[in-house]
């Protein structure tokens, strides 16, 4: 089976959807070798994350042979598929090209949130509306739809009033590094090289409002003195990041926050995660929310929100807040760090909810048999 990919970012995005990207064109060859795998992209690059998409055989990347490329994506490819003999056009990141529905050949997009439809003032007008017609189309021509959460599909469903029978739920997997075991050597070598103490609490993710790093912050104000352990922040941010870094030289905190602004080494990442007392994401909104699983494979407790689908990605064994209620926050955090009883539960039953989950074989199988069903 010929099945086209949408590659765009696989070459050109080296976060979120860019990993999602690449971690599931990994899974599927690595499990199903017998398929050709065709890459649409209007530019490779070579880095070590992309090697592979240029070198194993199971690949084969298509690039535009118009200068049109802009165009190329939504339009043009639609001649390219056809002459490629393209069994199924998988859209990995929202959107599909337009009128490949006269062309015959089966159609996927995955859909990872509507964020911007919840908060569209974090939007320009330009890019919304987009955004809009993009993911509308996609959703209702495309064959099948994939959500990247039950959070996301309802979304789908009330927004584009999508049928929910044409949406498939299939979860992102994991990179597989999360699930080494590293000594405590290993991870005590990688905080002494961001200068980071043995008992810290941990956050990843940008520095932006949704993602509420100030209910964190809020809590150390009632936590003891002795359990107001540092606190190490991963992610870059503008103006709202400048704000929180501002509020704990306010509040009188800011020598026990850390801040690391370019972390892009995923081995140093995982030793962060192996070494925190808990993991805390207080988000307010999130399509899946990929570092809960990280965490919960590296064997850190997890604190998270209850809404959206961070229940889905953190499993009944972390502790699910309000997102805003700092009062919570803070007592989850002493719940953790004094309760070990509870916190070896976490734990131990947050990493098999994660694997049973979140598994490469698991969702590529998922993945697989959606496409056998347009055959």
């Amino acid at each position: 089976m010929i099945i086209g990919f949408d590659a765009k970012r696989v070459y050109n995005n080296f976060t979120g959807l860019g990993n999602y990207c690449r971690t599931l064109l990994h899974n599927l060859a690595e499990f199903y070798p017998g398929n050709d795998y065709y890459l649409y992209t209007p530019r490779t690059r070579h880095t070590a994350e992309t090697a592979e998409f240029l070198t194993n055989r199971n690949f084969k990347n298509k690039l535009p042979k118009t200068k049109l490329k802009s165009l190329w994506r939504s339009f043009l490819i639609n001649q390219d598929l056809k002459k490629d003999k393209t069994s199924i056009y998988h859209g990995l990141s929202h959107e599909i090209p337009f009128r490949i529905q006269k062309t015959g050949i089966k159609t996927v997009v995955t859909i990872h949130d509507l964020i911007f439809k919840h908060y569209p003032d974090t939007y320009g007008f330009i890019d919304r509306s987009i955004y809009d017609i993009k993911f509308r189309y996609a959703c209702e021509n495309a064959d099948k739809v994939v959500a990247i959460s039950e959070s996301t599909k309802r979304d789908i469903v009330q927004f584009y009033d999508i049928a929910p029978e044409k949406i498939e739920v299939i979860y992102q997997s994991f990179n597989p590094l999360f699930l080494n075991n590293l000594s405590e050597i290993e991870i005590k070598v990688v905080l002494q090289q961001y200068k980071i103490p043995t008992d810290y609490l941990l956050y990843v993710g940008s520095v932006i409002e949704r993602k509420n790093l100030l209910t964190i912050l809020k809590s150390y104000l009632l936590l003891p003195p002795d359990l107001q352990i540092p606190l190490v922040v991963v992610g870059r941010g503008g103006a709202y990041k400048k704000q929180m870094q501002e509020y704990v030289q306010k509040i009188g905190i800011a020598s026990r926050v850390i801040w690391l602004d370019n972390l892009d080494n995923n081995y140093h990442l995982h030793a962060l995660y192996c070494g925190a007392q808990a993991f805390i994401y207080p988000s307010v909104f999130e399509g899946f929310g990929l570092p809960v699983v990280e965490a919960l494979l590296s064997q850190t407790p997890v604190i998270t929100s209850n809404v959206s689908s961070l229940p889905e990605a953190a499993g009944k064994h972390s502790l699910c807040i309000e997102p805003t209620n700092f009062e919570q926050m803070s007592a989850a955090i002493k719940t953790v760090l004094t309760n070990t009883p509870m916190r070896e539960k976490m734990i131990l039953e947050g990493r098999k909810y994660a694997l049973d989950n979140f598994s490469a074989q698991h969702t590529a199988q998922q993945l697989m048999d959606l496409y056998k069903t347009l055959k």
